[in-house]
């Protein structure tokens, strides 16, 4: 069929022509569409400000002959107002929006990757967590089959005195091949925590030096894997 439906959040944008938007969309059943939006850009356009970066959308797409599909239909289900209202959690949501496109895949379904990123932000319109973004992209890379091992040496096996992680070798190291950069056992905790099903607990944590090494590292792991910088950590800063 030419035209299908689907459920989506818009996680990047840029402009076409004098009138018209470029959205990804990272969708319930489709995985990530790259669609047009005609004319969203005129002051009468009938989308008016729906299709926007961070809108949760329910939404109908023609399929264009290119890699590119068109949005014929979208209806608001969520534009988290607290989010759009906070700098520091809009901050945090287009890093998160920025992760997603990063990973994701055109055209390949992946509800779990849809329903993570609405949780994320479902999360941020309730309240602030500090470790939030860390936590989720720790959540992506596992979720990538990429998780970094916490629990052992990667050089060695050994079980403690875990003082070190490294990013290219995956995971922790003991003090006897220090690799990359020092951790403590409280960020090590942390990172541990995230990935062993205790997220909640996670996401009440404070803001403490341990927490800025969370943030620092799982950044950098995610910079080596992925290949790319996120430019939205810049407003994080």
């Amino acid at each position: 069929m030419a035209h299908y439906r689907d459920s989506g959040v818009i996680v990047r944008t840029h402009k076409l022509g004098e009138a018209d938007r470029i959205l990804s969309i990272i969708t319930e059943r489709n995985g990530k569409v790259r669609a047009v939006a005609k004319g969203v850009r005129k002051t009468r356009s009938k989308y008016g400000g729906r299709l926007e970066l961070l809108r949760h959308l329910d939404l109908q797409f023609y399929k264009g002959r290119g890699d590119l599909d068109i949005v014929t239909q979208a209806e608001t289900k969520d534009h988290w107002p607290q989010v759009r209202d906070n700098l520091d959690r809009l901050g945090k949501a287009l890093t998160i929006a920025e992760a997603v496109d990063q990973i994701a895949q055109d055209k390949q379904p992946n509800q779990e990757l849809y329903r993570m990123l609405c949780g994320a932000l479902n999360t941020l319109e309730k309240s602030d967590p500090v470790l939030v973004v860390p936590a989720f992209m720790l959540k992506l890379l596992a979720h990538e089959g990429v998780a970094p091992a916490l629990d052992q040496c990667v050089v060695c096996g050994e079980t403690t005195n875990l003082g070190f992680f490294d990013s290219a070798a995956g995971g922790v190291t003991c003090i006897a091949h220090q690799r990359g950069r020092a951790i403590s056992s409280s960020a090590l905790e942390l990172m541990r925590a995230t990935l062993g099903g205790a997220l909640a607990a996670v996401l009440e944590v404070q803001s403490a030096p341990h927490t800025d090494e969370v943030t620092a590292i799982t950044h950098r792991l995610w910079e080596f894997h992925i290949e790319r910088r996120l430019r939205s950590t810049e407003l994080l800063q």
